[in-house]
């Protein structure tokens, strides 16, 4: 299990989450690698776009591994926020080639790319309310912003899981793309915006990111407030017993 970093050619990186016996969720080591690599390429001035996927066919990511090392804390806020780049006014612009599921914190991490494509098999959801986790990533404040309130609240209220074709009428994803056309077009994509100004890309990039940034930044002593009482309420061991175990919740 690990976070990869390629190069395609001069100003193109690619990174792929690969943990795939677990949907490529991402442990804490994981978490932390892929906020490295963050740091890394924005320092790196000859990085100009990023592709960021999956490994495999059967997800893109599953968000953090639950199941594994993570646990509650500051340090650990801090770092998932940063691996999904939550609060940040990130310059290099990222598009995501969504090449398996997309749900909970991965779908979160997703909200943090610019331009996005999904295979057609590809499923989308923000399941964390039906296993009583309150999402922290970013897509109570994010979502709103880019697919609009009854959309948003559909995802974030129902858990319901939507298709590819779905999450694009929404404007979740920018298209539909064949699986074997999925990693041509986002380099494609990369190449288009790298032959650009990066001055003027850069720019551009951080003032909107900023203006989503400032917005949740606002919100997120409420956030880790709200968060901690679900954590610390009573249906919490409930709903992450019922996750491991593969069944459907019972709560009182």
């Amino acid at each position: 299990m690990e976070i990869r970093l390629a190069r395609h050619g001069r100003h193109i990186a690619i990174i792929t989450i690969d943990n795939q016996q677990r949907l490529n969720a991402m442990t804490r080591t994981m978490l932390a690698e892929l906020g490295r690599l963050w740091d890394e390429l924005e320092r790196d001035g000859s990085c100009r776009a990023i592709v960021l996927t999956g490994a495999g066919t059967r997800a893109f990511t599953v968000g953090a591994d639950i199941a594994g090392d993570l646990s509650a804390g500051p340090e650990i806020t801090r770092m998932v926020n940063h691996a999904l780049l939550k609060t940040d006014a990130y310059p290099k612009p990222i598009i995501a080639a969504v090449n398996g599921d997309c749900v909970g914190g991965g779908l979160e991490l997703m909200l943090a790319s610019d331009i996005r494509a999904a295979a057609p098999e590809v499923r989308f959801g923000l399941t964390e309310v039906k296993w009583s986790i309150y999402p922290f990533g970013g897509s109570t404040t994010k979502l709103v912003q880019q697919i609009g309130y009854v959309h948003a609240m559909d995802l974030l209220l129902t858990a319901r899981l939507i298709d590819a074709e779905e999450a694009a009428r929404l404007g979740l994803v920018n298209r539909v793309v064949a699986r074997d056309q999925l990693m041509g077009w986002a380099i494609e994509t990369a190449e288009r915006i790298a032959a650009n100004s990066p001055s003027a890309v850069q720019a551009v990039k951080r003032q909107v990111t900023a203006t989503t940034a400032d917005h949740v930044l606002a919100r997120e002593e409420q956030e880790q407030e709200l968060g901690d009482e679900v954590r610390s309420g009573p249906h919490f061991a409930e709903g992450v017993a019922a996750f491991r175990e593969k069944r459907q919740p019972r709560y009182e």
